[in-house]
């Protein structure tokens, strides 16, 4: 079996839903109930605060039989390859309040990271393949085929194709003050 790829991206992007939607042949773990069973993370508030150098330290040894590890902290472990799935920040922000996710700080942190590729900058390091995809107009369907496709393949990394900066909205938003 070939090492697992972290499915990253912020809140709100997708990774849940295509986790979901992807073939069964394609195994797949939560970062979240990953601690959990290794005992580096604990329920607090309806989430898991997870012990990150425990967690990377633990998957270093001993990497989980998957194919892909999902969630926004995926790209912090010791992974060869990561996808980053990326939102317009504008659509972000109603899905995240749509849904009732975080409070409206939260919501414009995580905003601000999608808008800054903060996911994105975190996981390209050397000798790491990285692929991003742009969600924002398109299917969760098609979004898990493309994952599937790449997580089988693995094919060269493909990143800097998404930039939110060149939108005038996102950037007066970003210079907005914060309430």
């Amino acid at each position: 079996m070939a090492a697992p790829v972290a499915l990253t991206g912020v809140p709100g992007t997708g990774k849940t839903r295509v986790r979901s939607l992807l073939p069964d042949r394609l195994r797949a773990v939560e970062v979240a109930d990953l601690a959990l069973s290794w005992g580096v993370g604990r329920r607090v508030h309806g989430g898991v605060v997870v012990d990150l150098a425990g967690l990377r330290r633990r998957f270093r040894r001993s990497p989980p039989p998957v194919d892909l590890v999902v969630g926004h902290l995926s790209h912090l472990l010791p992974v060869r390859d990561v996808i980053v799935l990326r939102c317009h920040p504008e659509v972000l922000l109603r899905r995240l309040a749509r849904s009732g996710r975080g409070s409206p700080r939260e919501r414009r942190e995580n905003f601000i990271a999608e808008a800054l590729d903060l996911v994105l900058i975190e996981a390209v390091r050397p000798h790491r393949r990285v692929w991003e995809l742009d969600t924002t107009r398109r299917s969760a369907e098609s979004v898990a085929r493309w994952v599937a496709r790449t997580v089988r393949t693995r094919p060269r990394s493909r990143v800097g194709r998404v930039d939110w900066l060149a939108d005038p909205g996102v950037t007066a938003h970003l210079l907005e003050p914060a309430a």
